[in-house]
């Protein structure tokens, strides 16, 4: 197995997220790798709120404007080089957790991608979180999913 390059690891402010960022910060330490930081976001505008709504029905993301991004990528950043990331990108992007990441991760042709078994909304993710699920299934890269709650 080569090593990996790009680890892409997304994250919305949870818990459990900032566990799987230590974990890929850790990877990519490990690996000499590039770290790509993620926090998928829906607009504030009350036109954009409604239409993300209708998209996510009862999983809908908790991350709404970019304010919250900002200080939760912060927050990942100082997480990720602590846990010993050198080379640390942080990206917000606007959409759907899913359809997001698998985009960032096709977009920096990130070798794997990093996430949390559960996110902000635990109802949904008792088992394994939609989220994490339909990245798995998914992804054209390799994919981590840290059990971060047990």
């Amino acid at each position: 197995m080569s090593a990996y390059r790009t680890i892409v690891v997304g994250t919305d402010g949870s818990d459990s997220s900032y566990k799987a960022v230590e974990k890929a910060a850790s990877l990519a330490s490990d690996e000499g790798a590039k770290l790509v930081i993620a926090c998928a976001y829906f607009p504030t505008d009350d036109r954009d709120l409604g239409a993300a709504a209708d998209v996510l029905k009862d999983e809908a993301y908790q991350v709404r404007g970019s304010a919250p991004t900002s200080e939760i990528l912060r927050t990942a950043r100082e997480k990720a080089h602590a846990a010993g990331a050198n080379e640390i990108i942080e990206k917000s992007v606007v959409g759907a957790p899913v359809e997001s990441l698998l985009s960032l991760v096709n977009e920096v042709d990130a070798d794997l991608l990093v996430i949390g078994n559960r996110g902000l909304n635990s109802l949904t993710g008792r088992l394994l979180g939609s989220v994490p699920s339909d990245v798995a299934r998914k992804s054209r890269s390799d994919v981590l999913i840290v059990h971060t709650v047990r």
